[in-house]
């Protein structure tokens, strides 16, 4: 019974220190340091949230640059459904998806000459990524 205060008393320390004094401490130092990027890099336009500048959206259009695939099923590019496709490199089902995006990427593209940038054709681990390789933007100019 003597060893069981001390331990009920570093427990409850321990509890509020992490539990509570630290992400409280975080999150203000987030907020006072980074506010844009604490609160999600949000875009705004007319007072409207448009999206953040962290996730990637489905551009069709030939006046934009096509992104890297989602990997989020039913609803591309949906945060709520970020994560990868789990499909393995041996799966014939990721080859038959890498390789209908190859040809809708070469339909929409035909005046490109050299290989499809490997990022236009997988998904990223989350399957929302905003980025784009300078090499991946080139390929798509011709269009």
């Amino acid at each position: 019974m003597i060893g069981l205060r001390p331990a009920f008393s570093t427990m409850l320390f321990l509890l509020l220190l992490t539990g509570g004094v630290y992400p409280l401490l975080t999150t203000a130092l987030g907020q006072w340091w980074f506010p844009w990027q604490a609160n999600g890099s949000l875009i705004h336009k007319d007072n409207v949230i448009r999206g953040s500048a962290l996730i990637g959206q489905s551009f069709t259009a030939a006046g934009y640059f096509h992104g890297r695939p989602s990997a989020t099923a039913d609803t591309p590019y949906n945060p709520l459904a970020s994560g990868g496709s789990n499909l393995a490199a041996s799966n014939p089902e990721l080859d038959a998806q890498i390789q209908a995006r190859v040809a809708a990427l070469r339909a929409a593209n035909p005046q490109a000459s050299s290989a499809v940038p490997v990022e236009l054709a997988t998904a990223s681990a989350s399957g929302l990524d905003n980025n784009l390789t300078p090499g991946a933007a080139a390929w798509q100019i011709p269009r």
